[in-house]
């Protein structure tokens, strides 16, 4: 696998949804795609379960906001991509 995308996401659903729509559109790569959500009451955790249910889309659901940094080396620990991309959801 080429890269690993993390995003962590809090209370940004819909631009959050609109940036995995782009991502997934990509060509030319291989790529998986990990999403952290740090315990989203804004029904992020419904529509990542509705609209991303592929193969290369690993979801990570937190019970609390663990912060930015450690939610991303939450999602590294599960990377096998031979690069990491950090990647923010308003992008």
């Amino acid at each position: 696998m080429d890269i690993s995308i993390i995003i962590v996401s809090w209370q940004v659903k819909d631009l959050l949804k609109k940036c995995l729509d782009s991502v997934l559109t990509s060509r030319g790569v291989s790529f998986e795609i990990i999403v952290i959500d740090n315990a989203s009451t804004d029904g992020t955790p419904q529509m990542l379960r509705d609209y991303f249910q592929l193969d290369n889309v690993k979801l990570i659901f937190s019970d609390k906001n663990l912060g930015f940094a450690k939610a991303n080396n939450l999602g590294l620990k599960q990377a096998m991509g031979d690069y990491v991309l950090f990647l923010n959801p308003d992008t």
